[in-house]
């Protein structure tokens, strides 16, 4: 394992299930298990899984000015959101590029709980508060348990009420066996799933207990990398991994760094919004766009590697970013950075990797649930 800084409280438990937790963002990780993956991926697309997400940063944004620097430190316009509801964001650097993604959660009028992977969330948020009454705080006594699929709401409907009407993006104070937990309507892979909040002292409670009580429906713990497989058929992007970072552009003139445009992420700015950090460089990058995410479906057994490339015309057009095969569906997919040229559904591609060499087409993504459904539906319909 390596030296890591932050501890999950759950630490004992991944190591029992054969994880040597490996470091990602400076915390020990479950990114492997003894027992199988795909069994992982299946219990959280048809029923439900039990993952440890806390390593995502939590920073806790407080005071008279809190709206103001979280308005000026990511894209959204953070004003209409109100107590309770929560919002994707992107944040960019001076030049209009990609830092990071966050959810930015209001839980009072002063008051803001903003959750980020490995960018540099914390550094930009601190950026924009220079002069500013607020307030930042890092939190890692907060833990993370995300439950994801379709059973998730059923389980905790009979243990806390009114759980089936929670929104999407929205989130509640409420208690779980008897502990104060905060539960998200947010997660990472697509399902309709939740987060739970919970303070150290609770959390190792929380996990055995949702696990024990949750046999009945099939939940079962799972680790952090099956959300490379999830995110690939959801087109769900994972910084550095699916960026310019990991994957530099091959023109010795061209600066590294992606926009909200080639990531397919402009969505996340507010219509009309201004001020806000590179606001003015990421409009003028619309247009300029020198690579594109899309998928690839590949017509193979196994799945591609980060790094495979993607050949048409005699040339290389594009990079694969991430991989899978689905025992659901028998497919291969990945996500990949495509010329934009390419980046057409149908597209007929050559895939040269180091394990898969094999023919496959652009496809457009999301691969799963291309409408969101899913993760959207509200009341007791199943997603």
């Amino acid at each position: 394992m390596t030296t890591s800084w932050r501890t999950s409280v759950l630490a004992d438990r991944h190591r029992a299930l054969g994880s040597r937790l490996e470091d990602w963002n400076g915390m020990g990780t479950a990114w492997t298990y003894d027992k199988d993956m795909y069994a992982e991926h299946i219990a959280i697309r048809t029923r439900a899984g039990l993952m440890d997400v806390s390593g995502l940063k939590k920073v806790h944004v407080t005071g008279p000015d809190a709206t103001a620097v979280l308005t000026h430190a990511t894209t959204r316009d953070l004003s209409k959101v109100y107590p309770g509801k929560s919002v994707y964001a992107a944040m960019l650097n001076d030049a209009g590029y990609f830092t990071e993604d966050c959810i930015c959660y209001r839980l009072s009028p002063n008051s803001w709980l903003v959750v980020h992977g490995s960018g540099t969330g914390q550094e930009e948020i601190a950026r924009s508060a220079v002069g500013k009454d607020v307030s930042i705080r890092f939190d890692d006594d907060l833990h993370d348990l995300s439950l994801q699929g379709p059973l998730a709401v059923e389980f905790l409907a009979g243990h806390v009420p009114g759980i089936h009407d929670l929104k999407y993006f929205h989130h509640l104070q409420t208690t779980l066996f008897g502990r104060h937990v905060m539960i998200s309507r947010t997660g990472y892979t697509g399902e309709r799933g939740y987060e739970i909040f919970v303070g150290a002292k609770d959390a190792v409670f929380l996990w055995d207990t949702i696990l024990e009580e949750g046999k009945a429906f099939g939940i079962i713990p799972c680790r952090f990398t099956v959300l490379d497989m999830l995110r690939v058929e959801s087109y769900l992007l994972f910084y550095p991994y699916d960026n310019s970072l990991m994957y530099p552009y091959a023109t010795p003139d061209s600066v590294d760094g992606d926009s909200l445009w080639e990531l397919g992420l402009d969505f996340t700015v507010s219509p009309g919004k201004t001020g806000f950090r590179g606001a003015d460089r990421h409009y003028a990058l619309k247009g300029k766009e020198r690579m594109k995410i899309f998928g690839v479906l590949v017509d193979a057994d196994a799945p591609t590697d980060g790094g495979d490339t993607l050949w048409a015309d005699g040339r290389q057009v594009g990079v694969i970013t991430c991989g899978m095969v689905s025992k659901l569906t028998g497919k291969s997919m990945a996500l990949a950075r495509f010329d934009p040229k390419y980046a057409v559904h149908g597209t007929r591609l050559d895939v040269r990797g180091k394990s898969v060499q094999a023919s496959a087409i652009a496809h457009s993504i999301p691969f799963d649930d291309p409408e969101k459904r899913k993760r959207t539906v509200v009341g007791k319909g199943q997603s």
